[in-house]
């Protein structure tokens, strides 16, 4: 079953497909602030000028965000309705209220989350319910001497870790989350930063994971060095490829991503805009 749905997302799915990056649109809707874990490199912020992921000009109410779709859809192709943020999506009530009501109202679309998997092993059955057909998951690590260093505190069931315990915590419940769904008929990719000196060797042997537990694409993203990392050095073209091509030994790997902003929308790199964007002729 699995493989057929594969086949059909990476059809129409922009961010399954490079072939159809720039041919079919994608809507973000900024609905979920909140996130459970903190990773080292990641900045969360609302701002109308920054290109990346954890950014919004504003975040969205339910109803705002359905009437937002409402209106898109009416303006230029659109496949895809999703969650990336600028928090976590399942650390967001909102995140399903909104999938149930977009289900209803606009059932051809293909829904989309993205998150860091904390909740995904609780929420699977939810999860499928409301009919997400791809789901994003954030795996920087399986190693607790690589992941101790990515991620420093996570908060699960009212509880919070810190360090080695916070990871270990994450890593679990990612790659049971992962299975859980895949098994439930949900297409799993699975985004890793490269982290040139920690990460990068050890890319591969997520690939090898996440494959046995259901995930059916990877996409290998550069750090962005922020926060904690902000003297790390962002990867260059040539590792970016090295990291890449090794992972397509095991998985399928997408390489046209561009980092989106948790309120874009629009075609990837062609027609794509944001939130209250303004004109490049004001700067």
């Amino acid at each position: 079953m699995n493989e057929s749905k594969f086949a059909h997302i990476t059809k129409v799915h922009p961010c399954f497909n490079e072939k159809m990056h720039d041919k079919v649109g994608r809507v973000h809707l900024p609905i979920a602030p909140r996130c459970n874990i903190q990773c080292n490199f990641c900045t969360r912020e609302l701002n109308k000028c920054e290109q990346r992921p954890g950014v919004s000009s504003r975040v969205m109410t339910v109803e705002e965000a359905v009437t937002h779709v409402a209106k898109v859809i009416k303006e230029m192709p659109i496949s895809v309705v999703g969650v990336a943020g600028p928090g976590d999506a399942l650390a967001n009530p909102e995140t399903l209220e909104f999938f149930r009501i977009i289900d209803k109202k606009f059932p051809d679309l293909i829904k989309c989350m993205s998150t860091n998997g904390l909740l995904l092993a609780d929420l699977a059955e939810e999860v499928a319910a409301v009919n997400i057909s791809t789901i994003t998951v954030t795996v920087n690590a399986i190693d607790p001497e690589i992941g101790k260093k990515i991620y420093s505190r996570a908060v699960y069931d009212g509880k919070v870790y810190e360090g080695e315990e916070a990871f270990k915590i994450i890593s679990e419940k990612q790659l049971e989350g992962i299975e859980k769904v895949s098994k439930l008929g949900v297409v799993v990719k699975v985004n890793s930063v490269l982290i040139p000196g920690l990460n990068d060797e050890h890319i591969p042997d997520i690939a090898q994971e996440v494959k046995k537990r259901g995930a059916s694409l990877m996409n290998v993203i550069p750090l962005i060095p922020l926060y904690k990392m902000k003297d790390y050095q962002r990867p260059g073209c040539e590792e970016l490829s090295t990291v890449r091509d090794s992972v397509e030994e095991i998985l399928p790997v997408f390489r046209a991503c561009t980092q989106c902003r948790a309120d874009a929308y629009g075609v990837p790199g062609k027609e794509d805009k944001h939130l209250d964007m303004t004109p490049a002729s004001h700067y």
